[in-house]
């Protein structure tokens, strides 16, 4: 007969065992333990050298699915789950940059990616430089004898100019140089960036891998030994994901094909609508025609060109917010990449960071919005978006 002891020490481990009977669920546990029982010392060794599961900052079996199914989705070796998108960002940055190193950026990327770069990484003594990706020779004339990494996104935000990502991981190969890759705009299902040459890809799992706007998370794949170098820093600067929202993020990813296919065909619908009516100055779209770079995008995209596009309209900021009222289904919102649409205002977005003529040098006139299109009705949103734009008539 087993011992019963006094009621403090019970309580603290009656039913905490279930042996079998808790075997193989259809939907797995969140695992929100931060410790796994150890039998002794050798066992210690075992799990502390990746044996099994011993410590949540270290290793969790919600991450890890998580990274299974992003590791297979971007034909990477392993993948590592961070707290947040900037917190990959900055896990493969200072992970593989040190004081003296130089990376070169495309200038249109996140603005919290150029904020990072240019204090952090400055005052770790990195250098840096910000070039157009989409010129090639401007990529080149940068290249110095300490660059060791070229940081780029697929699709820049807002305009939406595309990349030549394989003959830029080219280049980065003929000078011995990584190539890392933000694919939070395009997912693997537009684009798989290990697959056309570049050596890291990273996602905000907040955006698309997410999908409900109810998680915040990033992930970084590559093949095992740029895993293997980034690994112990990613543990030391303890931006692990916590287990509820890997649990999240492993379910967001079941359905993840479903909701993102009908949001790019509902992106290039939408596109197509508004490039019709009187009052849109401009529609950026990649799988436009009209799209500078369609062609580009067209190869290396796979005729799934994003669920993110931008109109721009009159210049008028009391008009934009009346716009902005008169929607009855889409909301402002910041951030992107969820099931239901949503817009935002770039030029509102970085008004405190950059003054009206740098705004308008990079193209966020007053009249630029851009949109984050959802898995709505179609005929649903082109009515929204067409009543509420009768206001710039």
């Amino acid at each position: 007969m087993n011992k019963v002891y006094q009621d403090e020490t019970e309580l603290l481990y009656s039913g905490t065992d279930f042996g079998d009977k808790a075997k193989n669920p259809e939907t797995p546990p969140i695992y929100h333990t931060t410790a796994y029982i150890v039998e002794d010392t050798q066992d210690y060794d075992f799990a502390n050298n990746g044996g099994k599961y011993f410590y949540n900052r270290t290793a969790n079996p919600n991450r890890d699915g998580v990274a299974q199914a992003i590791t297979y989705l971007e034909k990477g070796e392993d993948s590592i789950i961070c707290s947040s998108g900037m917190a990959a960002i900055s896990t493969v940055l200072l992970s593989l940059l040190k004081s003296g190193d130089h990376i070169l950026f495309s200038k249109a990327i996140y603005g919290e990616t150029i904020e990072i770069s240019e204090v952090m990484l400055k005052d770790f003594g990195i250098q840096m430089s910000f070039v157009d990706f989409t010129d090639l020779e401007a990529i080149k004339s940068n290249i110095k004898e300490n660059t060791k990494i070229f940081y780029t996104e697929i699709i820049a935000n807002p305009l939406t100019d595309v990349v030549d990502l394989e003959k830029i991981a080219e280049l980065a190969k003929e000078n011995g140089v990584l190539t890392v890759v933000d694919s939070t705009f395009t997912t693997p299902f537009s684009i798989k960036p290990l697959t056309l040459g570049a050596d890291i890809v990273i996602h905000s799992l907040t955006k698309y891998f997410g999908g409900h706007s109810d998680i915040t998370g990033g992930s970084i794949t590559a093949n095992q030994k740029i895993i293997d170098i980034i690994q112990p820093k990613f543990r030391w600067l303890g931006c692990c994901m916590d287990p509820n929202s890997a649990w999240l993020a492993q379910r967001s990813i079941k359905t993840m094909a479903m909701r993102v296919n009908a949001q790019f065909s509902n992106a290039e619908k939408l596109a197509k609508a508004l490039l019709e009516l009187p009052m849109i100055k401009t529609v950026y779209y990649p799988g436009l025609e009209s799209h500078p770079q369609h062609e580009l995008a067209k190869k290396i995209l796979n005729g799934k060109y994003g669920a993110m596009l931008s109109f721009r309209v009159e210049d008028d900021r009391e008009k934009v917010d009346e716009f902005m009222h008169r929607l009855k289904l889409v909301k402002y919102l910041g951030t992107l990449g969820g099931i239901r649409t949503t817009i935002a205002h770039p030029a509102t977005a970085f008004r405190n960071e950059f003054t009206q003529e740098q705004l308008e040098e990079m193209g966020m006139y007053e009249g630029l919005i851009r949109i984050s299109t959802g898995a709505e009705n179609i005929d649903d949103l082109i009515e929204d978006f067409t009543q509420a734009l009768e206001v710039f008539k």
